[in-house]
């Protein structure tokens, strides 16, 4: 995990056991890459001249893992949910867009 940490995730999901641990960690990497991969963009370059990330791309991140770990399975009969449309409105100002794109 680059910005993401087990603390910082549990605090969110509200998360106060320790047993799934190794899952968490699974959607924290899978979160932050699935950020870089859709802001183009790798981590040094969202640093900048930080010591992190930018606080909206940390917030996408921890909805990313939390919705991975609240559905585990892509869709169900009983509960079909997306990630919010916040998601996309915090990622997409660190987008960057390329030739394809424009």
């Amino acid at each position: 995990m680059k910005w993401l940490t087990l603390p910082l995730i549990k605090a969110h999901s509200r998360i106060e056991y320790d047993c799934e641990d190794e899952l968490l960690e699974l959607y924290a990497n899978a979160a932050e890459e699935t950020v870089l991969n859709i802001v183009n963009r790798s981590y040094e370059e969202l640093k900048g001249d930080g010591d992190t990330v930018p606080a909206p791309i940390i917030q996408a991140s921890l909805m990313l893992v939390d919705h991975s770990y609240q559905q585990r399975s892509p869709v169900s009969s009983l509960n079909m949910a997306s990630v919010p449309y916040t998601f996309d409105t915090l990622v997409k100002p660190y987008m960057r867009l390329t030739q394809d794109q424009i």
